[in-house]
């Protein structure tokens, strides 16, 4: 697990903050971005362990960020997990349909988050 990098891509600050302290804490590194478009840059630049995609984002939404990552070679085996408040019955077997590795509902829980996280990642 040491050095495992994730990361987050949410508008949200608050969000992002949480994910990061409750990650960093549990002792993954964590990178950031604050949009799709910039969360497929920092994917791309880093080549994360794992990335925690926000559905809902101004300028790129999450389902368009994960279309373009799989369609780069340099990041269509990166997992990519939907970090979500979209949580209605049918909402986690939509997002596994359209690509994601996996489905996280927020608000996260903070005591069950770091293992969710470490059973998306790929041994």
């Amino acid at each position: 697990m040491a050095g495992q990098v994730i990361l987050i891509v949410d508008d949200n600050a608050n969000n992002r903050k949480l994910a990061r302290d409750v990650l960093e804490f549990a002792g993954f590194s964590t990178v950031e971005a604050t949009g799709g478009i910039e969360g497929v840059a920092l994917a791309i630049e880093h080549s994360p362990d794992l990335v925690l995609m926000d559905i809902r984002m101004p300028d790129l939404n999450g389902t368009e960020a994960l279309k373009m990552l799989r369609e780069d070679s340099r990041t269509a085996a990166i997992p990519i997990v939907a970090l979500t408040s979209s949580t209605m019955q049918g909402d986690e077997a939509a997002f596994l349909e359209k690509g994601f590795d996996g489905y996280l509902a927020k608000p996260i829980s903070v005591r069950e988050f770091p293992d969710q996280v470490r059973g998306f990642l790929k041994e």
